[in-house]
């Protein structure tokens, strides 16, 4: 996945044992199919075409939507009330995000430029889905809110 997003070159061996770097191209994508000329098996008329098919697996935290790259980023209780810079993992290194003071779970916060490479050459974002983790158990935060009542309609709008 992350090889594919930064179309990083790729060691493959062909079948006569011979090693080559295999250049990916931009808008590579699970199907894409590659022709290397004269490097398939031989036949009457000399070697033949090799085809390679790529196949990108999966990744255990990104998933791809078109040339973006999505995320689902836990953060604290304190990021998203006071706000500040967290760490965020991509597919080019992990960076300092800003999360804006009174974050909601469900924002979501866009990185420039931190995509899959499209077929037009220009890189797509990375989209980071804001997700609060409030510990289970936690006499801190349980005391913290213990007397305090929202008394805001933050359903209404779904008709409840």
């Amino acid at each position: 996945f992350v090889d594919a997003a930064t179309l990083a070159p790729q060691r493959i061996t062909l079948q006569d044992g011979k090693s080559i770097d295999l250049k990916l191209p931009a808008g590579v994508e699970t199907g894409t199919q590659m022709r290397l000329t004269g490097k398939g098996q031989q036949g009457p008329g000399g070697a033949g075409d090799a085809i390679i098919t790529i196949e990108v697996k999966p990744h255990p935290f990104f998933t791809r939507d078109g040339d973006n790259v999505l995320l689902d980023l836990p953060i604290t209780l304190d990021e998203a009330v006071k706000g500040g810079k967290v760490k965020v993992p991509t597919v080019d290194g992990p960076v300092m995000l800003g999360v804006p003071a009174g974050s909601t779970s469900g924002k979501v916060l866009r990185l420039r430029g931190k995509g899959f490479t499209g077929k037009n050459g220009t890189r797509g974002d990375q989209l980071v889905r804001l997700q609060i983790d409030v510990p289970a158990d936690d006499p801190a935060i349980k005391a913290l809110v213990e007397g305090w009542q929202d008394s805001r309609a933050v359903r209404a709008h779904l008709g409840v």
